[in-house]
């Protein structure tokens, strides 16, 4: 059985960094790549929400002993596996998983209009996955 009030404060964190990121959506492509401030603050917040959705994954897989992830990619393979997740989130944040590499070991070659379309396109995939989440787990 997964540990609820576990599960609960590592959603509403990751609602949080999301939530950061949202507010990110109001400067254009341009003011993003030019402020340091922004951009930067950005790739964190981003790299914890991603850190969090695996870290989510990671803690459910173990709570309902599923086999053992291999990669972070692996977390969503398993989360789908087993019915928590759908096909397409576990596509989506498998990449996501792949770019938190980037972001942490391969920083000095980040490509900012990337990680800014990442947040104006891409974070409904993590609003999608803390609903799949709760959906499955609360209701």
């Amino acid at each position: 059985m997964v540990n609820e009030d576990v599960l609960m404060t590592r959603l509403n964190k990751l609602k949080e960094y999301i939530s950061f990121l949202d507010s990110i959506k109001k400067y254009t492509e341009s003011e993003y790549i030019k402020d340091p401030f922004i951009y930067g603050s950005s790739e964190r917040f981003l790299h914890l929400a991603i850190e969090c959705a695996i870290d989510i994954g990671n803690h459910i897989i173990s709570d309902m002993r599923y086999r053992k992830p291999e990669t972070n990619r692996d977390v969503f393979e398993i989360l789908y596996e087993n019915e928590i997740i759908s096909i397409k989130l576990k596509e989506n944040l498998g990449n996501m998983a792949s770019f938190r590499s980037i972001l942490v070991h391969d920083y000095v070659r980040i490509d900012r209009g990337m990680v800014y379309k990442i947040i104006t396109e891409d974070l409904k995939d993590l609003k999608s996955y803390t609903k799949e989440i709760v959906r499955y787990f609360y209701v």
